[in-house]
């Protein structure tokens, strides 16, 4: 049995792939997380006896590495910089943490390290200049530790944080507030399910040992794209919602705003990995439980 070394783990991404891997693997959990976080998505997974905690705020990280004999580390833990405008903050999260586990693993000889990247341009805001400069310190250890680099698209389910687009849009749907206002709408993204970028994770791992110490990258997405205006018109349908207002063109778009790009997901379908969900179906999956409860 071996043992993944696993950090944001209460987050939603992070729970997600935590419930994978217990399903999927017959791998030990080690997970990283803070004595005062919210633990309400893991508490029954903490259950599981191949489940081990860590309360870094608590303990010296070496400590962790000293105890056990971890092969893969996948760091999922990310400050995005919506709530939290400190700067040391986002930069503590997105690279400070990151860049002294990617030291520990190779000074303790772990295999392999896997770092939840964003696909967002970095002079977009802080939190993905932050991902993209550790991104650079992730190729230039990868001679001494493997380094698998996952670039996310927006990938969105029930019960995430309000401080994600998708879930706010669909929360303020849902409640039919007035009116929602909003970009043009022109800006084109990838929406993707929770389920399928838990699945892609999956598959990197089950191909993991196929690689020597060096850099590689995988953006996991769909394969269409669809505007922001399109996305928030399919939402208002979804949830039959009659009542609000989309008021497209009330707020500008961001200094450097991405219009439109295209996403590569060759390195991971040549294993047999694609998206599953359709948009239609994921959004009406993730209307469907938010409204349940």
């Amino acid at each position: 049995m071996t043992k993944i070394l696993l950090t944001g783990a209460t987050g939603f991404l992070g729970s997600h792939l935590l419930v994978g891997l217990l399903e999927k693997t017959n791998n030990e959990i080690i997970v990283l997380k803070r004595s005062f976080s919210n633990s309400f998505r893991i508490d029954e997974a903490l259950k599981n006896p191949r489940v081990k905690y860590y309360d870094i705020d608590k303990i010296n990280l070496e400590e962790v590495f000293k105890n056990d004999e971890i092969e893969t580390i996948i760091h999922c833990a990310t400050n995005y910089g919506r709530n939290d405008k400190n700067i040391l903050n986002i930069v503590q999260a997105n690279l400070i943490l990151p860049l002294t586990l990617l030291q520990l693993g190779i000074e303790y000889g772990v295999k392999n390290f896997l770092n939840t990247d964003t696909v967002i341009d970095k002079n977009v805001n802080h939190y993905s200049l932050s991902k993209n400069q550790f991104l650079d310190w992730l190729k230039d250890c990868s001679s001494q530790i493997n380094c698998l680099n996952v670039a996310l698209e927006h990938f969105y389910g029930a019960f995430d944080n309000e401080t994600k687009f998708t879930t706010l849009m669909i929360h303020q749907l849902i409640n039919k507030v007035e009116k929602i206002d909003l970009t043009k709408g022109d800006q084109k993204r990838y929406f993707i399910h929770i389920d399928d970028v838990v699945s892609a994770f999956l598959v990197i791992l089950d191909n993991i040992n196929n690689f020597e110490p060096h850099f590689k990258s995988f953006e996991v997405s769909t394969e269409n794209s669809i505007s922001i205006k399109d996305f928030m018109l399919l939402a208002k349908e979804l949830t039959k919602n009659t009542n609000t207002k989309l008021n497209f063109g009330a707020i500008p778009y961001r200094k450097n705003e991405q219009m439109n790009y295209k996403t590569n997901i060759s390195g991971l379908k040549k294993w047999g990995w694609a998206p599953m969900v359709s948009l239609e179906e994921g959004l009406s999956k993730t209307i469907n439980e938010e409204l349940s409860v």
